[in-house]
């Protein structure tokens, strides 16, 4: 019975930590838009030389 309450426990704290990691990287991307998968893509925020880049992308 211990194992049984003890995998309960278990599963729960992971779906906790799970759920912090989330609202932290939600709170994260939302202070910081210019970073993460949802850039602009408006031909140069690609790369770390913004003033080199072509219309059409980063070289």
């Amino acid at each position: 019975m211990g194992t049984y309450l003890a995998t309960i426990a278990a599963v729960f704290a992971l779906l906790v930590a799970g759920i912090g990691v989330d609202r932290l990287y939600r709170r994260f991307a939302a202070q910081n838009p210019e970073l993460g998968p949802f850039r602009s893509s408006d031909g140069c925020s690609c790369c770390a030389q913004k003033n080199s880049c072509t219309t059409k992308g980063c070289d």
